[in-house]
């Protein structure tokens, strides 16, 4: 089957899958890969099918037909070929990454004999077919391998640094317990975001943290002039012991949560909440610190656990007012991190318990490795002007 350049999904492809259902699925998502297969070898050896131009860089070769289980059953792509043998299209693996990731996750703890009927159901149904150990051994090995180069690849220069963690249920020794998955995201030199790195682990968080930032640098991560994270303690140990002379900035959207547990009335929440706003939206930290001594005399009477609270922790959040005006809402708050931890979510939830650390962290490096990529190619973050 053959594309254009300038192709668009057919309507009645629309209309089979709006009046009869996802049955004809399969064939949107061939006609859409297959397409992007194609724009990729046209740039790729650019020139378009039979244009004649000085600047081609090879030759197209035909089509070679490639098979892919995929969750909603088998699909045949078209993969177009080059006569040198040199070119590969990238939609299509990077379509299945992490797809590929969760399905060998699923088979491991079918084959462990951990699993579930459920888990079992599961696999099948993503698999399309019973997974043999041998299967699951050869494929594990081969994505772990990909997987932990993209973990210990070198950094460079990133300028704000931003850091949070979350939990997933992992087996040990017939135990279910909790493991902190750590994840360091920031924005680099060209103004684009990149995910810098990710852990799992049981151990004590202090430790886990320390580690994990400590191999960033051993990674080549330098020029980091501010680090936004939450107020965790056993965070804010570490980071002090790896990055003691870097400005930390609390995430704003964290303090707010964190100022209603002082709340002693149901009904002062929202106007905590505004005036809190207030403060965090000042143009400038004079008036910011301003409106926060006017906000602690305000609840010294009627709330002062919580005027005492602001008083020793709002500070902490408007390190902020130190740099770029147009970079502060970017920066002040962790909340990138937090979006990318609700898609985490989306996947690790079908799993439910991970048999051991190393199927959390598969899963997880599997989905973040595409979404770095994405953000790396992706739409400018933040601009860094030559005075900045």
């Amino acid at each position: 089957m053959t594309y254009h350049k300038d192709f668009t999904l057919p309507a009645e492809l629309l209309e089979q899958v709006t009046s009869e259902g996802f049955e004809y699925l399969p064939t949107m998502i061939e006609v859409l890969i297959n397409t992007a297969m194609q724009a990729e070898r046209s740039k790729y050896l650019k020139a378009d099918h039979y244009e004649r131009t000085d600047q081609r860089n090879g030759y197209a070769n035909g089509y070679k037909p490639k098979t892919v289980k995929t969750r909603i059953g088998d699909i045949t792509f078209d993969v177009p070929q080059v006569r040198d043998g040199t070119f590969y299209p990238g939609a299509l693996e990077k379509g299945l990454r992490s797809e590929r990731a969760l399905t060998m996750t699923l088979a491991e703890m079918y084959v462990q004999g951990v699993s579930t009927r459920k888990v079992k159901e599961i696999t099948e149904k993503l698999c399309g077919t019973s997974v043999s150990s041998t299967q699951v051994s050869k494929a594990t090995a081969k994505l772990d391998e990909s997987l932990e180069a993209w973990r210990n690849r070198p950094l460079g220069v990133f300028r704000y640094l931003f850091l949070d963690a979350r939990y997933e249920k992992v087996r040990q020794n017939g135990h279910i317990q909790d493991a902190a998955v750590l994840i360091a995201s920031g924005v680099g030199a060209n103004s684009r975001r990149a995910i810098l790195g990710v852990s799992v682990s049981l151990g004590e968080h202090e430790v886990h943290w320390r580690t994990f930032l400590q191999s960033l640098v051993e990674r080549g991560l330098r020029g980091v002039e501010l680090i936004t994270s939450d107020g965790h303690q056993g965070l804010k140990a570490a980071r002090k012991a790896v990055f003691g002379g870097v400005p930390w900035q609390r995430c704003q959207f964290h303090l707010q949560q964190n100022a209603q547990a002082y709340v002693p009335r149901q009904g002062m929440k929202s106007e905590v909440a505004e005036d809190l706003r207030r403060i965090f939206n000042a143009p400038n930290r004079v008036l910011a610190e301003s409106y926060l001594a006017d906000t602690i005399q305000k609840y010294e009477k009627s709330a002062p656990r919580l005027s005492s609270w602001m008083e020793h922790n709002i500070p902490e959040g408007l390190t902020v007012f130190s740099f770029p005006p147009k970079h502060q809402q970017r920066i002040r708050t962790s909340n990138m991190l937090e979006r990318l931890s609700r898609e985490i979510k989306r996947r690790t939830r079908v799993v439910t318990i991970f048999p051991n650390e190393a199927s959390c962290l598969r899963l997880i490096t599997a989905f973040l490795m595409e979404k770095s990529e994405d953000w790396e190619t992706g739409r400018i973050y933040l601009v860094f002007e030559s005075s900045d």
